[in-house]
């Protein structure tokens, strides 16, 4: 495992419906990366498309997916989203990564 100063968590937010989609796109991809998938709701700016439901308890279904792979990775995964899933309603963060171990 590269040095935890070179590494980044990317956290990527999607409606529950693209997860295979998203999913699809790294295990398939060139690589098989690990990554750790939520479930989790949200509110957000855009309410035009969500459900009935949704509209009434005020938020939405909505994954989050988060990765922990080198600066340079990162940018390939990214790359490779854009390409396989368009869609405005997935977004995207990264942080930097300050220490990184396993307790064994």
């Amino acid at each position: 495992m590269p040095s935890p100063s070179s590494l980044r968590c990317l956290h990527i937010v999607f409606p529950a419906a693209l997860e295979e989609t998203v999913c699809a796109a790294l295990v398939e991809g060139q690589w098989s990366l690990p990554f750790t998938l939520l479930r989790s709701e949200g509110h957000s700016q855009d309410f035009v498309t969500v459900s009935t439901e949704e509209r009434v308890r005020g938020r939405v279904a909505r994954r989050v997916l988060l990765m922990v792979q080198p600066d340079d990775t990162i940018r390939a995964v990214i790359a490779t989203l854009r390409a396989r899933v368009r869609s405005k309603n997935v977004v995207w963060w990264t942080t930097r990564i300050e220490d990184f171990g396993r307790l064994t």
